[in-house]
């Protein structure tokens, strides 16, 4: 069984996972020949395999998210 530090680590690597396996989601599609959408700067885009950028339409810019914790007792 993992102990309070352990599990606190794991728990650290969990948004490094995540933006990993995104980028790779996002390159493996365009490699496999399909495209993209994707948020930036205040707009939706469809990004294609050669590398071209269609504007799709405007939307709301991201809104921060404060992180919370809760610790759920034994």
């Amino acid at each position: 069984m993992l102990n309070e530090q352990e599990l606190d680590y794991l728990e650290q690597q969990i948004p490094i996972l995540a933006e990993t396996a995104t980028k790779q989601a996002y390159w493996q599609t365009l490699a496999s020949g399909d495209k993209v959408m994707i948020a930036e700067d205040g707009k939706l885009i469809e990004v294609s395999p050669d590398g071209s950028r269609k504007i799709i339409k405007e939307i709301g810019k991201p809104s921060k998210v404060t992180q919370r914790f809760l610790k759920i007792p034994r």
